[in-house]
């Protein structure tokens, strides 16, 4: 069952929260009264927030120092006192001309992405791209590097490109490579990888051996996530200490980490999760704020920001539906 506070509490710890997100230093009962979101004595709030501590919202780090929000306080503050924020509008602009002038390859335009959104929040970005089992094939080319060796370049619909590397047989020559080649395109432009089991006969079991090398070889790189950073240096400077700052800088460097870490929480139908909610324990001192990248009404990957759990969360919010909406529709055009 949801606890709910009263209105006076509530007040309290919305101004601690925000207070702590912004000077990141220990909030008094003095700041509180100052601010007069509440109209009442200095040993009120002390009372309130003795509270709101033994309750599990604010913890006191030093006897002498103010309280800071826990988990479980952001938590409250962004179920019950975040409205969905609205990105200023030159933010706005320079998102809207970012996916207007973004062509090329769709890897680029990720990691542009993952750029952008970094510089935005002043918080570590993460885009996880579509992968390309998802997407229609364009064209398929076996090019010959040498008698032993091939690489067979994929180009799907979306603009993004894959090249595998095949290895070659004794009689394997131009012909038989230019064969495998159409016989691919023919059975492969068009569709989507992830639903090819096997390919038709060619009638050449020669043709027919090397392509369905081809298309195991295409269908293992097809299936691999495609994750892009950005701004990892903006959680670096967000702790003091330098055990944290190591432990979070690792775990962004594991790709198999951040998809999981992403997906889970998109999968478990949340937005943020707050310290050790995503269960990534090294990651317990972040907050991660997502949002899924939709395309023609299928979730075709996420984008997220990761910074510490005093992060601005309506600004993340509002910044990461904008940026996942745009996403989404520079992709859909393809």
């Amino acid at each position: 069952m949801k606890t709910m506070l009263d209105d006076r509490k509530t007040a309290i710890l919305a101004a601690v929260v925000q207070e702590y997100i912004a000077t990141a230093q220990p909030v008094g009962s003095g700041s509180i009264v100052r601010s007069e979101v509440v109209n009442v004595s200095s040993a009120t709030v002390r009372s309130e927030l003795a509270v709101l501590e033994a309750e599990g919202y604010l913890v006191q780090p030093h006897t002498s120092a103010g309280r800071i929000p826990t988990d479980r306080g952001y938590r409250y503050f962004v179920d019950n006192l975040t409205k969905p924020g609205r990105l200023a509008e030159p933010v706005q602009k320079q998102v809207g001309e970012f996916f207007s002038a973004a062509h090329g390859r769709i890897e680029e335009m990720l990691h542009q992405t993952s750029n952008l959104l970094a510089e935005l929040t002043h918080s570590a970005a993460v885009v996880v791209g579509p992968r390309a089992e998802a997407v229609a094939v364009r064209r398929v080319t076996l090019v010959g590097l040498s008698e032993s060796l091939a690489t067979v370049v994929v180009v799907f619909a979306n603009g993004s490109v894959e090249n595998v590397s095949l290895e070659l047989e004794p009689g394997d020559d131009e012909a038989r490579q230019n064969a495998v080649s159409a016989h691919l395109s023919s059975q492969l432009d068009g569709t989507l990888l992830g639903e090819i089991s096997e390919l038709a006969s060619s009638g050449d079991p020669e043709v027919d051996r090397l392509s369905a090398a081809a298309l195991a070889q295409i269908q293992t790189v097809a299936a691999t996530d495609h994750v892009y950073t950005g701004g990892v240096s903006e959680v670096a400077k967000a702790f003091d200490a330098v055990d944290v700052v190591r432990s979070v800088l690792h775990t962004l460097e594991q790709q198999f980490v951040v998809v999981s870490l992403v997906s889970d929480i998109v999968n478990r139908g949340m937005s943020v999760a707050i310290g050790v909610e995503h269960g990534v324990e090294p990651l317990s001192a972040c907050s991660v704020v997502v949002s899924p990248v939709v395309v023609d009404g299928e979730h075709l990957g996420s984008v997220g920001v990761l910074g510490p759990t005093r992060m601005n969360y309506p600004q993340a919010l509002a910044t990461v539906d904008v940026v996942s909406s745009e996403l989404g529709h520079r992709i859909e055009e393809g």
